[in-house]
C-alpha cells in the first residue's frame, strides 16, 4: 500500500472522494474502488548489447473488470512507479464507462527510458515484459494500448511475444498496432483527433468563433501534434507548441505541417518560426484554447491564477491538481477534463479491438465518424450533468463514470 501512496495516485483518490462524496456513493463500494483489483510488479532481466544483464522494473495494475476486459496503455518512462501506474488505471476507468465502453480499466509501465536502448535492447525488454504478465493479459482479459514512450512496433513485439505463447496470432491482445498486424485506421491520431472533437463542442457552447480561436498546446508528441495539425485544419490558429526542451510563440500562427516535417531531432525553436519560450510561459499565455498534452500535474496551485485561456483542454491524463481546479472555476475558465477529453484514444482501441475480433476493418470515414458521434455524446451528457447538477465538468465526468462502475458491483452482487 505505501508504495502506491506517490502525488498522482493521491490526487486520483482525492478526485474519486470528491466525486464520491458528491454523489452518496455507498461506502462500501467506495472502500472497494478507491484501491485497484490487481497489482503485479515484475523484474526484467535484459541482456543489453554490450553483454552485461540490467534488470527493469516493470507494472501491470487491473483496477476494475466488472464491466468488461481492462483495457489500458503501457509506459515507458523512467519516472514510473507503481502509484503512478495504478492512478492512471483509474482514470482508465472512469474514462471508459464515461465513454459507454465495455471495458474496465488498466495500465502498465516500465520504469526505463527508452531513446537510450538500441532497437535490439526495446524488443528484448518488450518481450520479456510480455512474458511475466502474460497471466493477466487477453484479448478477453486486459488488452494493453500504446501510451508514454511506446508505439505500434512495441505493440507488434508484445503481440507477436502473445501470439508465440499459445500457438497462433492473436491480434486482439494489443490494440494500437500496425496495420498489417490488425491495427485500425485512425488510432495513431485518435486521442488528438478526440481532443479537438469536444473542443469545437466547447467553443460552440460558449458561442466562440472558430476563426478567431488561437491555441497553445504544451507537448508536441503523439496527442499534442495530432491535435496542433487537426485544430489548424479545422480553422484555428495555433500559436504555441512545446516539447520538454521548451516551445516557440508566434502569436500569426505557427505552420504546423512544416514543424511536423522537421527533423526530430531538431529544437522546436530551431525551426525560426516564433519567439522561443518555456513550458511554464506557454502555459500563461493569453489564448482561446489551452491544451496540456504533457505529462500529469502540470497547473497548480502555483501557476493556475497566471491561466489566460478560455478553455482548458486536458489531452495529458491528470495534468491539473484539485487546488488549481478550484482557482480555474473562479476565473471562469471552462474545463474540459482529461477523462472526456482524452478518450479518443481508447474509443478508437475499442474500435480496433472489435475489428480484430470480427476479422472484419471499417474505412477511416466510418472510424472518424463513430469516434466524433461517441465523443461529442459523452461530452453534451457531461455539460448536461454538470449544468443539472450544478457541478464542475470534472466532478460531472468522473460522478457519471463512477456512477456507472458503481451500478455494474450492485447488479453483479458481492461474491462470495
Amino acid at each position: 500500500m505505501q508504495e502506491l501512496l506517490t502525488p498522482t495516485f493521491r490526487l486520483a483518490v482525492s478526485q474519486f472522494d470528491q466525486a464520491a462524496e458528491a454523489m452518496h456513493l455507498d461506502s462500501n463500494l467506495r472502500e472497494r474502488l478507491k484501491l485497484p483489483q490487481r497489482s503485479l510488479a515484475v523484474s526484467l532481466p535484459v541482456l543489453m548489447d554490450d553483454g552485461h544483464v540490467e534488470v527493469f522494473t516493470g507494472y501491470r495494475v487491473q483496477h476494475d473488470s466488472s464491466r468488461g476486459p481492462s483495457k489500458g496503455g503501457v509506459r515507458y518512462h523512467p519516472d514510473v512507479n507503481l502509484g503512478e501506474v495504478a492512478a492512471l488505471a483509474m482514470w482508465m476507468t472512469w474514462k471508459c464507462a464515461l465513454a459507454g465502453l465495455p471495458y474496465g480499466g488498466a495500465k502498465g509501465g516500465v520504469q526505463v527510458a527508452p531513446k537510450r536502448l538500441s532497437s535490439g535492447e526495446l524488443q528484448r525488454l518488450t518481450r520479456r515484459y510480455v512474458a511475466e504478465i502474460f497471466p493477466l493479459i487477453g484479448p478477453d482479459k486486459d488488452v494493453p494500448a500504446p501510451d508514454v514512450g511506446t508505439d505500434a512496433q512495441v505493440m507488434a513485439w508484445m503481440m507477436d511475444t502473445y501470439s508465440q505463447q499459445v500457438g497462433y496470432a492473436v491480434p486482439g491482445v494489443v490494440t494500437g498496432k500496425p496495420l498489417c498486424l490488425g491495427g485500425s485506421l485512425g488510432r495513431e491520431e485518435a486521442t488528438g483527433r478526440g481532443v479537438v472533437y469536444v473542443t469545437l463542442e466547447a467553443l460552440r457552447h460558449l458561442k466562440l468563433s472558430l476563426e478567431n480561436a488561437t491555441v497553445a498546446i504544451q507537448g508536441f508528441g503523439n496527442v499534442g501534434s495530432h491535435t496542433a495539425r487537426i485544430m489548424q485544419q479545422q480553422g484555428a490558429r495555433v500559436v504555441a507548441v512545446s516539447d520538454v526542451h521548451g516551445g516557440i510563440y508566434n502569436e500569426k500562427g505557427l505552420d504546423i505541417v512544416r514543424l511536423l516535417r522537421r527533423d526530430l531531432d531538431q529544437p522546436l525553436h530551431e525551426t525560426k518560426q516564433g519567439d522561443r519560450i518555456t513550458n511554464e510561459e506557454l502555459l500563461q499565455l493569453e489564448c482561446t484554447v489551452l491544451v496540456p498534452a504533457a505529462l500529469s500535474e502540470q497547473i497548480t496551485d502555483r501557476n493556475a491564477n497566471s491561466l489566460k485561456c478560455r478553455i482548458l483542454s486536458e489531452g495529458a491524463n491528470g495534468p491539473t491538481t484539485l487546488e488549481a481546479d478550484r482557482i480555474l472555476a473562479d476565473k471562469g475558465i471552462f474545463v474540459i477534463p482529461d477523462i472526456l477529453a482524452n478518450s479518443g484514444g481508447v474509443i478508437v482501441s475499442y474500435f480496433e479491438w472489435v475489428q480484430d475480433l470480427q476479422r472484419f476493418f471499417w474505412s477511416a470515414t466510418d472510424i472518424q465518424n463513430r469516434l466524433q458521434a461517441i465523443i461529442t455524446s459523452a461530452f453534451h451528457r457531461t455539460l448536461h450533468f454538470s449544468t443539472e447538477h450544478q457541478v464542475s465538468m470534472r466532478m460531472a465526468a468522473l460522478m457519471s463514470g463512477i456512477d456507472q462502475v458503481a451500478q455494474a458491483h450492485l447488479q453483479r452482487g458481492l461474491y462470495p
